[in-house]
């Protein structure tokens, strides 16, 4: 198929979140990703809903272009086996918490002996070194931790969780990221290494302009809603008939904008003539824009400031972004087969790479669907030792 990725093979010891959007990212670019779940439940998300034929739709939505193994790492067959695989990869990937591998005689330490050239990727709550190393996180634990939800939420109200969980998700494109970089890496010194990603490393890192509000003026953030802390105006403003969201990111865009408000006299005002002055009059600003805004509806705002060049859009739920027509043409939602739940959507892939398709090569698996077909082949093990692990709960 010509993708990106489709030399690298991946063993993949991920569960819930964090760990399988990693490794879901780099199996939509052509990597070969090896899921291993534990015999009899699997990842900890087959068991979150909501439910398609008995099949969770939350699993089905992260771990499409994979397979599924099943191996019990707690038995001595399961963990050589597994030291067997690893030979087989490039890339071996856990978000279990810190030790954990170390204890089952698994971690980096033991397979780096095994396959020197294999790069071991770690996702977890706080890394693997500091105070809080050896401490379980979620999602909404980081969020809290790394600052997010005190800059989150309306102006005067209480610190709010982020909708999608991006403590997670930051953490799994990072590293994805990480990996590449250590593949690169090993293009150049022929050895593997270690990835360390902390959830609460990666809240830190996505903060953006707070920390520079921080140390420019000593005082710590605070929710301001929907209004961006540094430009103005860049929020939404309510319609005729709902709201649309307005984002002039510049003096020049401002200018845009005021003609086609037909108050082209702002844009002249000293009060208003640049970014930093509409910020300090922004009390003053906001409701001369917000009562023109008001005259007229959503979509003739929409229309008029589109064609004017101005950044906007109006605020959709998740049924209308499923029916906006730009993302059906860019192939963002897309129909893949599932063995049991039948036709199901699902994002599609957002990388287009020229020359590459962007199609999703197949569903997420059934617990343990390639077990015999990756041991086969891999290991050269023959239908009667597969049944043996079977009957010993290996596998």
């Amino acid at each position: 198929m010509n993708l990106p990725l489709e030399n690298i093979r991946i063993l993949d010891l991920t569960r819930v979140l964090a760990g399988p959007y990693c490794t879901m990212v780099m199996a939509d670019l052509g990597a070969e990703v090896i899921k291993v779940e534990m015999p009899g439940k699997g990842d900890d998300s087959r068991a979150f809903g909501p439910y398609i034929e008995d099949e969770s739709a939350y699993f089905m939505s992260i771990n499409r272009n994979k397979e599924s193994i099943t191996l019990n790492l707690k038995s001595e067959n399961g963990k050589d086996i597994l030291k067997s695989l690893a030979k087989k990869v490039d890339v071996l990937v856990e978000n279990f918490k810190p030790g954990t591998m170390e204890r089952l005689g698994l971690g980096y330490d033991v397979l780096k002996e095994i396959n020197p050239e294999l790069i071991y990727a770690a996702s977890s709550g706080f890394g693997h070194t500091g105070p809080y190393s050896s401490r379980p996180a979620y999602d909404g634990v980081v969020q809290a931790m790394g600052g997010i939800m005190s800059i989150t939420g309306q102006k005067g109200g209480e610190p709010t969780r982020v909708g999608p969980s991006v403590g997670d998700i930051f953490a799994g494109m990072f590293t994805a990221i990480g990996i590449l970089s250590a593949v690169n890496k090993r293009r150049e010194d022929g050895k593997g290494t270690k990835i360390d990603v902390a959830m609460l490393d990666c809240q830190v890192a996505i903060l953006e302009n707070a920390v520079a509000r921080y140390f420019a003026t000593g005082q710590s953030p605070k929710p301001a809603g929907n209004k961006h802390a540094s430009i103005t105006p860049f929020e939404p403003f309510d319609t005729s008939d709902g709201k649309i969201m307005i984002a002039a990111g510049n003096d020049n865009l401002w200018t845009k904008f005021c003609r086609v408000m037909n108050r082209e006299e702002l844009a002249d005002d000293e009060r208003f003539r640049t970014n930093p002055l509409r910020n300090d009059n922004y009390d003053l600003l906001r409701p001369v824009i917000a009562e023109v805004i008001s005259g007229r509806s959503t979509q003739d705002w929409y229309e008029s400031l589109t064609e004017g060049g101005v950044p906007c859009g109006p605020i959709n739920d998740v049924g209308m972004v499923i029916e906006d027509e730009h993302v059906k043409a860019r192939n963002m939602i897309q129909s893949v087969s599932h063995p049991v739940a039948g036709e199901v959507k699902i994002p599609g892939i957002p990388i287009k790479v020229e020359g590459c398709s962007d199609e999703i090569r197949y569903a997420a698996p059934v617990l343990g669907q390639h077990t015999e077909k990756i041991l086969a082949a891999y290991l050269d093990m023959s239908g009667d030792e597969i049944e043996t692990l079977k009957k010993e709960g290996v596998i």
